[in-house]
C-alpha cells in the first residue's frame, strides 16, 4: 500500500495534483482543504490512501494525518464513498467535521452537498465514539452537548443565516465563555455575522 508520497509537485488543481517521485508521476486526488494547505513549494509530502477496485487504483492525498484518518472513517460508513468523503473534506475542515460529530450536530454534516438527513445521522452515530481518540490526538477541543449553543444556533438559522457560519461564530464565542447565555450568544453572534 502507498501510504505517503514525497516528491516534486508537477501539476496542481483544486481536485488533484501530480507528484513526480524519482521519475514516476503519481496522480493524487485531493480535497479543497488539502489544496488550500499546499504551498507553491516545489517539493511536497502528502499522506495517501490507495483505493483498489477491479477497474481502477485511485490515490487520495492529504496534507495531515488527521484528514486521512477522517477520510478512512468516513468511507467505512455505508452510503459514503470516496468521492462523498472528499466532498465532505472539501466543504468542512477536518476539525469542523470532528467537532460536528462530537457535538452530534447532524445539521452541520447535512449541510454538505449530497449528504441527506439519514446519512448525516449515520455518520454521527457510527463515528462519535471512534472519533474521540483521533480528535484528542490532534488537539481539537472536545465539544460537549450545550443546550444554549443549540438554542442560539436554531434561532440564527431561523433568522436566515447559514448554518456553517453560525456554528463557527457560536463555537468561537463559547470558547471565550462556555457559560454564555442564549441571549448573549445570539446578540454577539449577530454582531459577527
Amino acid at each position: 500500500m502507498i501510504t505517503q508520497l514525497r516528491g516534486r509537485l508537477v501539476e496542481k488543481s483544486p481536485t488533484s495534483v501530480v507528484i513526480d517521485c524519482q521519475g514516476v508521476g503519481y496522480l493524487v486526488n485531493i480535497s479543497l482543504f488539502t489544496f488550500g494547505q499546499l504551498t507553491d513549494e516545489e517539493n511536497i509530502q502528502l499522506y495517501t490512501h490507495l483505493q483498489v477496485r477491479e477497474d481502477a487504483h485511485t490515490l487520495y492525498g492529504f496534507t495531515t494525518d488527521l484528514e486521512r484518518q477522517l477520510f478512512r472513517l468516513l468511507i467505512g460508513i455505508s452510503g459514503i464513498g470516496a468521492n462523498t468523503a472528499r466532498t465532505m473534506l472539501s466543504s468542512l475542515s477536518p476539525s469542523e467535521i470532528g467537532q460536528a460529530i462530537q457535538g452530534e450536530q447532524v445539521d452541520v454534516i447535512q449541510s454538505v452537498k449530497g449528504i441527506g438527513a439519514k446519512t448525516a445521522q449515520r455518520v454521527v452515530i457510527e463515528l462519535r465514539d471512534k472519533i474521540q481518540g483521533i480528535v484528542a490526538d490532534a488537539g481539537i477541543p472536545a465539544v460537549s452537548s450545550n443546550t444554549n449553543r443549540e438554542e442560539a444556533l436554531s434561532a440564527l438559522v431561523v433568522l436566515g443565516y447559514q448554518t456553517k457560519s453560525c456554528v463557527t461564530v457560536i463555537d468561537e464565542l463559547l470558547s471565550m465563555d462556555a457559560e454564555m447565555s442564549v441571549e448573549r450568544l445570539i446578540r454577539n453572534a449577530l454582531n459577527k455575522l
